[in-house]
């Protein structure tokens, strides 16, 4: 069995000076304002369209992202409904292949430390979820059925596409205090790449959790 860390990695953003243009080009033909367009204009433009809530403009641009996490925080992600999710299929993925180095993957819960009554607790159901997983498939059942003792805690894979509005309704959901610990823990850095590379559209979102950034 093998243990890892949660990650994501951005797949597809274009540059966050063009988005801005492309968002600006998109918002004008609201106003009929084309001729104000000059250079520094979009980033002010863009910051009164979020102070008025005028945030349809901001589903012109989407962004993709592979996620790895555990399969019940993948869960919590295809909630988000104005999204698009290719996932890593527990039916056609045989964890008993040496593709998958004959083991099965999973998340490691951060919240526990290694050496707590909780980790090896969840430790030790980990390893019998393995055991017995292997076992149905030498026993000659199908990866479809033997996934059925599957843990939640075991690796997914997952891209996810949305438009920057979706993401921002993303965010402010999954980085909240309320919020999962474990999609915490991926949505908050994910914030910071996405600020970091973006100006304007994620700077009120990334101001709201900036305390939160050093608890992951």
């Amino acid at each position: 069995m093998r243990i890892v860390e949660p990650s994501y990695t951005i797949l597809q953003m274009p540059d966050g000076e063009q988005i801005l243009a492309h968002l600006e080009r998109a918002a004008r033909t609201c106003y009929k304002s084309e001729d104000k367009i000059t250079e520094g204009s979009a980033r002010k433009l863009i910051a009164r369209i979020l102070q008025v809530n005028h945030e349809s403009v901001l589903e012109h641009a989407s962004v993709s992202v592979r996620i790895v996490c555990d399969r019940g925080i993948s869960h919590e992600i295809v909630r988000h409904r104005l999204a698009s999710f290719s996932q890593e299929s527990t039916r056609y993925a045989n964890y008993g292949k040496e593709k998958f180095g004959k083991e099965i993957t999973v998340i490691r819960p951060f919240f526990w430390e290694e050496d707590s009554r909780e980790y090896a607790l969840w430790l030790e159901a980990m390893e019998k979820a393995e055991e017995v997983y292997m076992a149905l498939l030498e026993a000659g059942a199908r990866p479809q059925e033997a996934r059925s003792v599957l843990p939640n805690s075991l690796k997914t894979e997952i891209v996810v596409t949305a438009n920057l509005r979706e993401w921002r309704h993303i965010f402010k959901l999954r980085c909240a205090s309320a919020a999962h610990p474990q999609i915490r823990q991926i949505m908050l850095p994910m914030l910071a790449s996405f600020h970091e590379r973006i100006p304007v559209v994620f700077d009120d979102v990334y101001a709201t959790f900036r305390k939160d950034m050093a608890q992951v």
